[in-house]
């Protein structure tokens, strides 16, 4: 991060240091022990002790441990380049960056969150990554009506479409939109019309899954079996052995190391079936990683937020500033960079616009940020009733560059997806929820 940007720790104090402290320098002790940008304040919550005048306090919350550790490191990438491109303030104050950890569970995200507000006293904050993690962080949000959460990456789709949070927004897609476009594609462009699915069993891969389905199905499609696998699988052997033969291609919704492992595991035993990827199957974070997949997933489609080689001169500026800002970065930003970038970018508009009022229990952020559309990298975003991202969703395929780096390759832009896909909400909602069993199309 650049210096305008601060990452604070918690500091705790000795008992005895307390009291010795607590006489002779009892103003410093009240503004934290350090006073100044450094600070680590207290948030706004109804009525109470707030950030300093020149400051405001940003948490930031993804998942650095477990399978999808590469994940939250370039959604916290996506976090410290909108800071960035807003030189660390808004408003007229510094912007302070406190950043948590989680490992992909929901426990471990709410009390992560739980930290953030109530120990570090942030103002606001973004995240999580993994759909549980956001269904979780929501729920938390309930409990802290005065405090402003916006999603980080988290694509389960009931975070917002049903028993939202008034306070949680979110400004990317959800994991369902991600695969609108996709199931026509496979099924009219490459044939495909048996396939099997091998998914996390959570919340997220429920939505993706439902989403293909919803088109492929649609379409004609048949899914005639679907594997559901504990995040953090290793061993992937037993699937691959029972995928069935008389199947046109294996649908993969898994991501990080999960999705990795089995990619190559079904390489090592042999598999030839044609794939199709989720939306974080095929995503950068996997196609980085070298090995005996290379040839395996050249020709995959996909279908997300993003395409790696959007012409759009906004994504390709996004690209260049991503690449000049982190020599550590990917070859191109993931989904996650992106998705972390949009909504730390919309708390920062909405900021400016209310010059930083947090008062009355962020009564004008909230407003500002639940009425605000902005222009992204991937086009312009704006919030539906359910406080959830309309926006575009690209149609890829894997493909080479002549340096032989793999890139998710643009074929089709599927305009303004809503959350409920196009459907008159009423008739979506009767679909009911999607889970392991629902839709089916055997």
């Amino acid at each position: 991060m650049q210096s305008s940007v601060r990452v604070m720790s918690r500091v705790h104090w000795p008992r005895k240091v307390v009291v010795l402290l607590s006489m002779g320098m009892l103003l410093l002790t009240a503004c934290g022990g350090g006073g100044g940008a450094t600070s680590s304040g207290g948030g706004l919550n109804g009525g109470g002790g707030g950030s300093s005048a020149g400051q405001i306090k940003l948490g930031a919350l993804a998942t650095l441990t477990g399978p999808f550790a590469a994940l939250g490191k370039d959604g916290m990438r996506g976090v410290d380049l909108a800071v960035a491109e807003f030189n660390g303030t808004v408003a007229g104050k510094k912007i302070t960056v406190v950043k948590e950890s989680s490992d992909a569970t929901p426990n471990v995200a709410r009390d992560a969150a739980r930290k953030l507000i109530e120990q570090d006293n942030v103002d606001l904050m973004v995240g999580p990554l993994s759909g549980d993690e956001g269904l979780a962080v929501r729920d938390y949000a309930k409990t802290k009506p005065d405090k402003v959460f916006l999603n980080g990456s988290s694509g389960a789709e009931d975070t917002t479409l049903r028993n939202g949070a008034p306070n949680f927004y979110r400004f990317n897609t959800d994991g369902v939109q991600w695969m609108a476009g996709l199931g026509p594609y496979v099924y009219k462009t490459q044939g495909f019309h048996r396939v099997v699915t091998v998914a996390e069993d959570y919340s997220f891969p429920y939505s993706q899954v439902g989403g293909f389905m919803t088109g492929f199905c649609g379409a004609g499609g048949h899914v005639v079996k679907k594997f559901w696998v504990p995040l953090g699988t290793t061993d992937y052997s037993s699937v691959v052995s029972a995928i069935p033969k008389d199947i046109d291609a294996i649908y993969v919704a898994l991501g990080g190391s999960d999705g990795v492992n089995f990619l190559k595991q079904y390489v090592q035993f042999g598999g030839k079936g044609k794939l199709i990827g989720g939306s974080i199957t095929v995503d950068q974070t996997v196609l980085s990683t070298k090995g005996t997949l290379y040839q395996r997933v050249l020709g995959v489609a996909s279908a997300g937020p993003i395409a790696d080689n959007n012409p759009d001169p906004a994504w390709q500026s996004f690209v260049q500033a991503y690449k000049a800002k982190f020599s550590d970065g990917l070859p191109s930003p993931s989904l996650f960079a992106h998705a972390y970038y949009l909504n730390t970018k919309a708390a920062l508009l909405a900021l400016k616009q209310v010059n930083g009022d947090l008062s009355n229990g962020q009564a004008k952020l909230k407003d500002a940020l639940a009425n605000l559309q902005f222009d992204t990298p991937t086009g312009a975003v704006k919030l539906d009733s359910h406080h959830q991202a309309i926006g575009n969703i690209y149609v890829t395929v894997v493909d080479k560059k002549a340096d032989g780096t793999l890139y998710n390759k643009l074929v089709q832009i599927v305009p303004s997806v809503n959350e409920t896909l196009g459907f008159p909400e009423d008739q979506y909602l009767k679909m009911g929820p999607f889970n392991r069993d629902t839709p089916s199309c055997p």
